[in-house]
C-alpha cells in the first residue's frame, strides 16, 4: 500500500496530460476486471485478459463498442484486480500489471512492477485523414515489430505502412513487404498490439519526438499491452492471447524440392529421382503454377491438373507418396476471365464485387481477373471444395500465393467490407478457411499451410510465412536472419526464406551454399528460385552439390532437436530462432540480428557477406560454449570474437551443459526412429547441473499432445568435481506406450581421467576418445536411468 501511495503521489504532481481537450468526467463502472471511464468526448474501456495483459479501448461519442477482433481469441480470464480512486488518480491493477490514470490533466500510464512501460501521449485523436492513437516512448527504447521488413533490428525512426504488398527482388532495405502487422515490441520488454485490421501506418517515432503512433482509416480504437518477466513470458502471453501455432508435421522439417516451376510430371519425377541417385535427403516437392497451365499468364484459376504436361497427376502424387515424398501444390485467390473456371466462378457467385454489385474485374500481371471473396459463405465453400479435392488425391500441403492480395484495388467490395478494410486480413482469413476445413474433414491430419501474407494471430491457423521474392544476391541474403527473428517475436515462429534467393539469374555457388548452410538453423528448409538458375542442389556444380549435401544431412541429423523446438513453439509461442537478447540482453544484443540462438542451445552466426576470410561472432560475457565442429571450448567476453572461415559450415556454437539429440544419417523423415539416437552432452566444470527435454510423438497426428499421444524425455546432469551423474527420465502421455531406447551417449570435454562408468550401479566399459567418451545405453523408459562417471 505504501508503494501505491508513492506512485499516486508522484503522478499527482505530474503537470503533463495526454490531451488537453480530453476531460475526465466520472467512472461509469468497475466490475469483473473491466473499468469504464466517461470522458467529455467518449468513453474509455479497460479490461484485463491475463495478469500480464490489459486492453484499452476508446469509444468516441456517437460510436458503439465493438468486441470483434481478428487477432484476439482468448476470452478474458478471471483476473484478480485491485481498484482505488483518489481525488487525483485512479489505480487499476492485476498482481503484475498496473494502470494508473491521472485525472487532471488526464493521462493513462502502464506499469509492470515498479517500472513504467508506456503511457498515452494524446491517446485517440482523429485527424483529417486518419484515426490515430499516440503513445509516449522513452528516449533510449529500441523498437521492433510491424511485421516483415528488410530493415535493421531496431526499427525506431520509421513510419511503416500497414498495407501488405509484395516487393519483388528486394535486398538490404525494404520498408514495405508482404506481411505487415500492427504490433510493436520494446527493448523494455513489452508489446503493444493495435487490435484493428484496416490499412494504415505504424509510426515508430519518425519525427524523433519520442512518440509511437498508430494511424488507420477506420475501425476499432483498441490496443493491448502485453508484458512479462522475461521475453519468453511476453511471447507466451501474446500467443495465449492470439493463439498458438499448431505443431507442424515432422516431414515439414525436411528438405523441399522446389522451383518456379516444374513444367511437367516427367520433370517432377526425374528431379526426385536425381535426389535419390545423389543420396541427398528430401521429403517434399512443391508444384508452382505450371501444374494447372502451360503458361504463366492466362491460366491462373484453372486449379485442376493440366493434362498435356501432367497426364497422370493423381498417379504422380500417389507414386511420390509411395517414395515418402509429399506433394504441395500452389493455389492463388485469383480466377482469371480466361481460366477454365471463370464461368463456374461467376455462376457460383464466389467473387468480390463493386459497390454497384457488379463483378469486380481488373488487370494485373497474370491477366484480367476477379478475386475470390473469402468473406462470403459461397466463396469459402467453393474454395474449400478445391482444397478438399486436392487432399483427397493425396496432396499433403497447401501453398497460398499472392495472398496480400497482390493486386487489390480499393474500390473492390467484399461481403464484410471494402478492400482497404480487409486487405491486411485477407491472407489471415484465407488460412482460417483452410484450417477450419482440415478440422472438419481431416481432423487427424496436421495441415501444412505455406502463405506469403497474413495478420497478427495467423499462427493459430498453422500459417507458415516466407519472406517473399528476395533477390538472389548477398544483399538479399543479408537481411534474412533479422526478418525471421522479428517475425518470431511477433508470433510467427516459422518465417523463413527462399533458400538461395528467388529473383534474378545470379549463379553464385558460394552465395547459394552459404544460404543453405544458414537454412540448417532456420525453420523451414526450402530452396526455391526462378528457373534461370536451379534451386535444387542436384543441378548445381559438383562442389556446390557436395557442400549443400553436407548441410542438408546435418539438417536431418538435428531432426530430434528441431522437432522439440516445434513442441516449444506450440506450447508457449517460443520462436525457433531467438534474438540473442532473449537470454543475454544488453545495448549490444538489442540491435544484433546477425547472430542468434537456434533453440536454447545453439549460437549461430551465418556468413552473410562475400569473400570473408575470418568471421566475427559476438559471444555474451561470462558464457561457455563449444565449437560444434571442433569441440574447442570458448569463453565469451561480451565482444566480437574471430572464428576461422570454414568451407562446409558456418560458425555454430553449443552451450555448455546442453544435451543435443541427433539421429543417424537418414534420407527421409519417415526413416526417423526416436528410439535410436545419439545424445551429445557438453560437459564443463563450470556447470554444476543442467536439465533439458526432448519431445516425441508420431509426427503426424493433429493435437497429439492434447490427445496424450506423446513422450517427454528429461535429461539432467549433476557435477560435483569428483563425479558426473546423468539421469534419464520420461513422462508419457496417457495414450503413449513406453518403448525401449538404444541411445549412444557422447560426453564432450572430459579431460579428467575417468576411473569408473556405472549405469544403474553396474560397471560398464565406455569408448574413450580424445576429450570425450561414448557410452552405449539401453533404456527401458518405465524406469529412470542413471549414468555415473567417477573421476
Amino acid at each position: 500500500m505504501k508503494r501505491l501511495h508513492i506512485l499516486i503521489f508522484f503522478l499527482c504532481f505530474n503537470i503533463y496530460g495526454q490531451n488537453t481537450s480530453r476531460v475526465f468526467n466520472n467512472i461509469i463502472e468497475e466490475k469483473k476486471g473491466v473499468l469504464r471511464l466517461k470522458m467529455n468526448d467518449g468513453e474509455y474501456r479497460l479490461q484485463f485478459y491475463l495478469p500480464d495483459v490489459v486492453e484499452t479501448s476508446f469509444i468516441p461519442d456517437g460510436e458503439k463498442y465493438s468486441k470483434k477482433s481478428h487477432a484476439v481469441i482468448l476470452k478474458p480470464q478471471k483476473v484478480i484486480t485491485k481498484f482505488k480512486e483518489t481525488d487525483k488518480a485512479i489505480y487499476f491493477a492485476s498482481k503484475k500489471l498496473k494502470v494508473v490514470i491521472q485525472k487532471f490533466p488526464f493521462k493513462i500510464s502502464y506499469f509492470y512492477g515498479k517500472k513504467e512501460l508506456i503511457s498515452e501521449k494524446r491517446g485517440y485523436v482523429k485527424t483529417e485523414k486518419y484515426e490515430t492513437i499516440e503513445l509516449n516512448l522513452e528516449k533510449e527504447e529500441v523498437l521492433y515489430g510491424g511485421g516483415a521488413r528488410a530493415l535493421e533490428m531496431n526499427r525506431r525512426g520509421y513510419r511503416l505502412e500497414l498495407y501488405n504488398k509484395a516487393h519483388y527482388g528486394y535486398e538490404t532495405h525494404s520498408e514495405l513487404m508482404n506481411y505487415t502487422m500492427p504490433v510493436v515490441l520494446s527493448s523494455k520488454r513489452y508489446m503493444v498490439h493495435f487490435d484493428n485490421a484496416p490499412i494504415g501506418f505504424l509510426d515508430l517515432d519518425s519525427k524523433k519526438n519520442n512518440t509511437l503512433t498508430y494511424e488507420t482509416i477506420s475501425g476499432r480504437k483498441t490496443y493491448q499491452i502485453i508484458a512479462g518477466q522475461s521475453w519468453y513470458d511476453v511471447l507466451d502471453n501474446y500467443t495465449e492471447l492470439t493463439g498458438r501455432q499448431p505443431m507442424i508435421p515432422r516431414w515439414a522439417l525436411g528438405n523441399f524440392s522446389s522451383r518456379f516451376g516444374y513444367h511437367s510430371q516427367k520433370e517432377v519425377e526425374n528431379t526426385i529421382q536425381k535426389f535419390k541417385e545423389d543420396n541427398i535427403p528430401v521429403d517434399a516437392v512443391i508444384l508452382d503454377l505450371f501444374w494447372f497451365g502451360k503458361d504463366i499468364k492466362g491460366t491462373m484459376g484453372n486449379l485442376e491438373p493440366y493434362k498435356d504436361s501432367f497426364p497422370d497427376f493423381n498417379g504422380m502424387v500417389v507414386g511420390l507418396k509411395e517414395k515418402n515424398i509429399k506433394t504441395i501444390a500452389i493455389t492463388e485467390p485469383y480466377i482469371l476471365t480466361t481460366s477454365k473456371r471463370w464461368k463456374e466462378a461467376v455462376q457460383e457467385d464466389i467473387l468480390a464485387k463493386t459497390k454497384e454489385g457488379k463483378l469486380a474485374t481488373y488487370d494485373f500481371y497474370f491477366g484480367n481477373t476477379g478475386i475470390i471473396d473469402v468473406y462470403s459463405q459461397k466463396g469459402k465453400a467453393w474454395f474449400w471444395d478445391i482444397y478438399k479435392g486436392l487432399v483427397d488425391i493425396g496432396i499433403a500441403g497447401v501453398w497460398g500465393d499472392l495472398g496480400e492480395p497482390e493486386v487489390h484495388p480499393d474500390w473492390v467490395q467484399h461481403e464484410t467490407g471494402s478492400a482497404n478494410e480487409v486487405h491486411n486480413i485477407y491472407g489471415h482469413d484465407w488460412a482460417k478457411l483452410i484450417a477450419k476445413g482440415y478440422e472438419k474433414y481431416f481432423p487427424e491430419t496436421r495441415p501444412f499451410v505455406l502463405m506469403r501474407a497474413g495478420y497478427s494471430g495467423s499462427q493459430r491457423f498453422g500459417l507458415i510465412p516466407w519472406s517473399g521474392d528476395v533477390n538472389r544476391t548477398w544483399g538479399g541474403f543479408k537481411r534474412q536472419p533479422e526478418i525471421a527473428l522479428q517475425m518470431g517475436m511477433q508470433g510467427l515462429g516459422y518465417m523463413h526464406s527462399d533458400l538461395g534467393g528467388f529473383a534474378g539469374d545470379n549463379l553464385d555457388d558460394e552465395l547459394y551454399v552459404r544460404w543453405l548452410q544458414y537454412g540448417v538453423f532456420q525453420p523451414i528448409y526450402r530452396p526455391h528460385a526462378q528457373e534461370q538458375v536451379p534451386s535444387e542442389p542436384v543441378f548445381r556444380s559438383e562442389k556446390a552439390k557436395e557442400r549443400a549435401k553436407i548441410a542438408i544431412e546435418l539438417r536431418y541429423k538435428l531432426l530430434p532437436y528441431n522437432y522439440h523446438l516445434v513442441y516449444e513453439n506450440n506450447s508457449k509461442g517460443t520462436p525457433l530462432m531467438r534474438p540473442l537478447f532473449f537470454d543475454f540482453q544488453s545495448p549490444k544484443t538489442e540491435k544484433l540480428g546477425t547472430t542468434y540462438l537456434w533453440g536454447n542451445d545453439f549460437l549461430i552466426s551465418p556468413q552473410l557477406d562475400k569473400d570473408v576470410k575470418k568471421h566475427s561472432i559476438f559471444i555474451p560475457k561470462a558464457t561457455v560454449w563449444f565449437d560444434f565442429y571442433s569441440d574447442k571450448r570458448i569463453v565469451g567476453e561480451g565482444e566480437e570474437m574471430e572464428i576461422p572461415k570454414r568451407e562446409n559450415s558456418i560458425p555454430t556454437l553449443v552451450r555448455a551443459g546442453s544435451f543435443i539429440p541427433m539421429t543417424r544419417d537418414i534420407q527421409n523423415t519417415e526413416a526417423y526412429n526416436a528410439n535410436e539416437l545419439t545424445i551429445h552432452y557438453y560437459h564443463d566444470d563450470t556447470i554444476q547441473s543442467s536439465n533439458r527435454y526432448l519431445y516425441n510423438d508420431d509426427g503426424k497426428t493433429a493435437n497429439a499432445l492434447e490427445k496424450g499421444m506423446f513422450e517427454l524425455v528429461k535429461f539432467s546432469s549433476n557435477f560435483n568435481g569428483k563425479s558426473l551423474k546423468i539421469q534419464l527420465n520420461t513422462e508419457l502421455g496417457n495414450n503413449y506406450k513406453a518403448q525401449e531406447k538404444q541411445y549412444k551417449l557422447v560426453i564432450h570435454n572430459v579431460k579428467k581421467e575417468v576411473k569408473k562408468v556405472l549405469i544403474n550401479g553396474k560397471l560398464v566399459t565406455p569408448i574413450k576418445k580424445v576429450n570425450n567418451i561414448e557410452i552405449p545405453v539401453t533404456w527401458n523408459t518405465k524406469k529412470k536411468q542413471i549414468i555415473k562417471l567417477k573421476f
